[in-house]
């Protein structure tokens, strides 16, 4: 498997072919032209990822392009999010975003949320 990796100001994220595949796939069926991560504090364990399909950056957001999905990061996030490999996986019938944190020391029972 091949990972596509973007460096800005000492921040790692990588996005697997396989992720902005699906990327890709989800944004031609949409008005919307990009991806959006932020992490913010829910769940059980602490904190959560949260993805949106949007036009525009938030004023605070960094932008990270993998091939030719933009990915929008709330910089807030970035320092919890160093790192991190998105990834697109399915097992049996089931597919979803996979976030491959080296930061997150535990997941919650539901796999919903994650602390640090």
């Amino acid at each position: 498997m091949s990972v596509e990796t973007f460096s800005l100001q000492n921040i790692d994220l990588s996005m697997t072919e396989k992720a902005i595949r699906h990327f890709h796939r989800q944004l031609q069926s949409r008005d919307e032209s990009a991806v959006r991560l932020t992490v913010k504090e829910s769940g059980c364990s602490g904190f959560m990822y949260e993805m949106d399909f949007v036009n525009q950056a938030e004023p605070d957001d960094q932008v990270f392009t993998f091939d030719d999905i933009n990915l929008f990061v709330s910089k807030q996030a970035l320092p919890i999010l160093q790192g991190t490999e998105i990834d697109f996986v399915t097992e049996g019938v089931n597919s979803n975003i996979q976030f491959n944190n080296p930061n997150a020391k535990a997941m919650c029972g539901c796999g919903e949320s994650f602390t640090l």
